[in-house]
């Protein structure tokens, strides 16, 4: 597979980006980003954004719910708490600087954790979505938006040649769903309730795991 993400690396990475995040990937992400806060506020609550980076989502979700984001990056969440104050989001309760594999929560506090584009461009993703499922209720959820790589083909040769070079920018290009429902299936306490495809041209995914009532994290 190649060498691994690391964690300095991907803060690195991401400080690069935050001048230009929103502009290079505002609209390219915006249905992604719809389709996940969408499937959120169909349980509404409790809501965390783990990988929060500029808050491009938090003036999108409902006023009725309550939100913390999380993320790695300080340059990306300075624009984030920007955001907050421009637009008096007093539906935020927090911003905070956090590694997404070692969140700073107790047990089953969330009702819906999102990550939008985020599983890909952490050093662990079975470590964190393991995180996700400790921090959320029982009958809560966990929605990723995600790229996932192809399983065959021109795309997936693609995907392996370009991931040395994605991996200094933050991301896996070659990470395929089996990796999740591999996860979901160890785990134990968590079952996949949807996974859909998702513009771009298809190749992202909606993807929800539902944290089961009476499993133990």
């Amino acid at each position: 597979m190649g060498a691994e993400l690391d964690k300095a690396g991907i803060a690195r990475a991401y400080a690069r980006w935050a001048p230009i995040y929103d502009f290079v990937f505002g609209a390219v992400f915006a249905r992604g980003r719809k389709a996940s806060i969408a499937a959120a506020e169909r349980i509404g609550g409790r809501i965390l954004e783990v990988g929060i980076g500029t808050g491009l989502s938090l003036p999108d979700y409902s006023w009725s719910n309550r939100l913390i984001g999380v993320d790695l990056s300080v340059p990306m969440l300075r624009k984030a708490q920007a955001r907050v104050a421009e637009h008096r989001l007093t539906n935020v309760d927090g911003l905070a600087v956090m590694d997404a594999q070692h969140l700073g929560f107790q047990d089953a506090v969330f009702d819906v954790i999102v990550a939008q584009y985020v599983i890909t461009a952490v050093p662990d993703p079975e470590a964190t979505l393991d995180e996700f499922a400790r921090v959320i209720k029982p009958g809560g959820e966990i929605i990723l938006v995600n790229h996932l790589g192809a399983e065959q083909g021109l795309r997936a040769a693609f995907e392996r040649w370009f991931a040395p070079l994605a991996r200094r920018l933050g991301w896996r290009p070659e990470f395929r769903w089996d990796r999740l429902a591999q996860w979901a299936a160890r785990h134990g306490g968590v079952h996949v309730v949807e996974r859909r495809p998702m513009p771009p041209l298809g190749h992202f995914s909606l993807i929800r795991f539902a944290r089961l009532q009476g499993v133990a994290t």
